[in-house]
């Protein structure tokens, strides 16, 4: 067993480099894309929101609070938590558990008397959309007719004598660009990691150059080190661009750590090019490894990583294909750290599923590898 020579590598790395830059061919997309979308269109796209996690502080244990959040224990459009403090409740949300807080302040029923009762409602802001339904969920389980007899509602955002005071969390500009900016990064390492270098490597395939290397002392390590090397770097700086564009151009904060977000997406752009690797070694047809690479990866990444609704509206199946995806870690860990923080419990667990994601491919690339080339 030959050791792994650092010249070697670099003369290959080189090679890619420059077959990169010479590289400005287009693809041609089949028949199998449209039908996918019309599939995944068809039977995963939903953007109606049902039973939405919601936390109900009740700080009045009167009847006339419980009165008052009765339509939103009756509605099918939430799921209630019932909580006793604000702490538990800012948690949830922290974590992204619940989508809502209502909460009955201690001095709800004596504010009533006097007709000045007020309710808190907090969003969680990441997704705008999303938050402006529940918002109206909210508003018209408690301005149910039956409330507003009771309370006697006057006029509209009036919930009997109770006002409703609203806050957005997370997304303070209330707009859907702050949370779909960050999603974009995802979008674009899956097709620069798993999508270019899918049709790079298939080409060579495809084209015998490949078997110029096999009477060489090139191991299959440093083959796949020199396909790796290059469209990472391509990556990374597809990662910067975004950031910039992020911040300069669409002004979406980041209210989490530098350095998390950089570490988690190099393990995702790894994950992604050991994706695009596994396909090309499967695949050995430039056409083919295309379509695969855009099936496997790219659209699902696009359609089933919650980049453009939330996973928990749509039917349990493709939820569970979400779930396998790299990418649905990817996008709830990016997302979290630009519009929420550091929520460390999330930040370590998606780390360690990517990190996972990660080994497994780039071993299965290696071996499958090798057994083309030993």
């Amino acid at each position: 067993m030959k050791s792994l020579s650092l010249n070697r590598l670099a003369a290959l790395v080189r090679k890619e480099f420059r077959q990169l830059l010479r590289d400005a061919s287009n693809l041609a997309i089949g028949i199998a894309l449209p039908i996918a979308l019309i599939l995944i269109f068809g039977y995963g796209l939903s953007l109606d929101v049902k039973h939405a996690p919601i936390a109900i502080v009740m700080e009045d244990s009167s009847p006339a609070a419980h009165d008052a959040v009765a339509g939103l224990l009756l509605s099918d459009a939430f799921a209630p938590v019932m909580l006793a403090s604000m702490h538990d409740a800012e948690t949830l949300m922290r974590e992204r558990k619940v989508d809502a807080v209502v909460r009955v302040p201690s001095d709800f029923s004596r504010r009533k008397a006097a007709g000045d009762a007020r309710i808190q409602l907090l969003l969680h802001g990441a997704d705008a959309n999303r938050a402006g339904i529940i918002s109206r969920y909210v508003t018209g389980a408690l301005a149910q007719p039956r409330q507003a007899d009771r309370l006697g509602s006057r006029s509209p955002g009036d919930v009997g004598m109770a006002v409703i005071e609203q806050r957005m969390w997370f997304n303070a500009a209330n707009t859907s660009t702050w949370y779909l900016v960050p999603g974009l990064i995802v979008l674009v390492m899956t097709l620069v990691g798993a999508f270019l270098t899918a049709l790079v490597m298939a080409r060579e395939w495809e084209r015998g150059t490949l078997e110029a290397l096999f009477v060489t002392p090139v191991r299959p390590l440093e083959i796949l080190l020199a396909k790796i090397i290059p469209y990472f770097m391509v990556g990374m700086l597809g990662l910067v661009l975004c950031l910039c564009a992020a911040r300069l151009l669409f002004h979406v904060p980041l209210q989490g750590s530098i350095a998390i977000l950089l570490l988690s997406s190099m393990l995702y752009l790894l994950v992604a090019v050991g994706m695009g690797l596994v396909i090309s070694s499967v695949t050995r047809n430039q056409f083919l490894a295309s379509q695969v690479a855009l099936l496997s990866s790219f659209m699902p990444s696009l359609m089933l990583s919650g980049f453009l609704f939330d996973l928990r509206s749509v039917p349990a199946v493709i939820r569970a294909v979400g779930g396998i995806l790299p990418a649905t870690y990817f996008m709830e860990l990016i997302k979290t750290l630009f519009l929420a923080g550091n929520v460390w419990p999330l930040i370590a667990r998606n780390c360690a599923v990517l990190a996972l994601y990660a080994v497994v491919l780039l071993a299965v690339a290696l071996a499958v590898t090798r057994k083309k080339l030993d």
